[in-house]
């Protein structure tokens, strides 16, 4: 690659922010470079279990003892990673990280990040999400209301195929939803007595789900849910929504995307007289080459711990204490990606 080219962007990180900031700029012209910190994988092609079978594992797809001390901190949520789908996990011992308390980083360097692997349960924000901050006296009130990002939700669920049921609830706003999935037998009854024992508007649903449903709409390259429940070795059927198989092979479409993969990205360049980003530094995670990419705008996607930390290391005379750091704030008070919320139980009287 030429590093004196000058883009008209680059995109640092090809997860689900990354895949769709590459998508946008590249579809409006923009000349984008694309760095990811991990190795190439391609849609299909590089999905090495997607059609095994549990038999096909020497431990029905849980890890051996000895890949149980190479994931020994991302193994303890309990659904990754497993033998089918560990090669789209970081190696714990490799990338090791410091814990005052526990905190669980779940991480996949990898072209697509953890798109692969992600639980695909989307929910827009409502107005009681908006106005919290506000009405509570904590932190600082939202700059957009709901009927602002509303155009934006519409734009992404008919892009990406989200399954679920308009329901009118205020705190769960409606959507742009393809058909949603079944609830099975025991959901069925649970949501029967829920409304049945409950006359405050209490209600069960299913999830609103990234997956294709719908057999009639067009996606290009993609085709619906075949529920193999296999879903984080990377679908090959495109159903459910990834950077790999959705906005990545968008933007690669334009012809105006360069994705270089293995490009670990560690300082955003700062001009001083002109008081703009202009670059990025790059090692090469193979050759260790030290690298300069120049663009005209920078857009950092490497999930929210790493583009801090590159932020931090972006120091110059207008930033001695990192990119954008004059609050002193950059890097307290992160929230990481929420989740392992829900319940479960077994239940007698249902064996068919």
């Amino acid at each position: 690659m030429n590093q004196d080219e000058t883009y008209d962007a680059i995109v640092v990180g090809t997860g689900i922010s990354g895949g769709w900031a590459a998508k946008e700029l590249t579809e409006n012209g923009l000349k984008t470079l694309i760095l990811e910190r991990g190795r190439m994988v391609e849609h299909i092609k590089d999905y090495p279990t997607m059609n095994d079978d549990p038999w096909d594992f020497p431990y029905k797809g849980e890890l051996s003892s000895d890949d149980k001390k190479k994931y020994h901190v991302q193994s303890r949520v309990n659904w990754a990673p497993k033998d089918d789908n560990k090669h789209f996990f970081v190696n714990d011992l490799e990338h090791p990280y410091v814990e005052t308390k526990r905190f669980d980083w779940i991480r996949g360097y990898q072209v697509g990040g953890r798109s692969l692997t992600w639980g695909r349960q989307s929910y827009r924000w409502s107005d009681i999400d908006f106005e919290a901050n506000k009405k509570e006296n904590i932190g600082v009130d939202w700059p957009v209301r709901y009927k602002d990002i509303a155009p934006w939700y519409d734009k992404v669920e008919e892009y990406i195929g989200v399954s679920g049921q308009n329901l009118g609830l205020k705190q769960l706003p409606d959507g742009k939803y393809q058909p949603a999935m079944k609830l099975n037998c025991v959901e069925e009854a649970f949501q029967k007595a829920t409304s049945e024992k409950f006359d405050d508007g209490r209600l069960v649903t299913i999830g609103r789900a990234a997956h294709i449903t719908d057999p009639d709409a067009k996606f290009e390259g993609r085709n619906t849910c075949q529920n193999r429940n296999r879903c984080s070795r990377g679908c090959p059927f495109g159903g459910y929504f990834s950077s790999n198989s959705s906005t990545l092979p968008a933007a690669e479409r334009t012809e105006n995307m360069t994705l270089r993969p293995n490009s670990i990205v560690y300082e955003v360049i700062y001009d001083d007289a002109t008081k703009l980003a202009t670059g990025v530094k790059v090692i090469d995670a193979e050759t260790h080459e030290k690298l300069e990419f120049n663009a005209k705008v920078i857009f950092l996607c490497a999930s929210a711990m790493a583009s801090v930390g590159i932020l931090l290391q972006s120091k110059s005379e207008r930033f001695p204490n990192g990119l954008g750091n004059d609050s002193d704030a950059l890097g307290r008070g992160i929230m990481h990606h929420h989740y392992k919320l829900g319940a479960t139980a077994k239940v007698d009287g249902y064996l068919g």
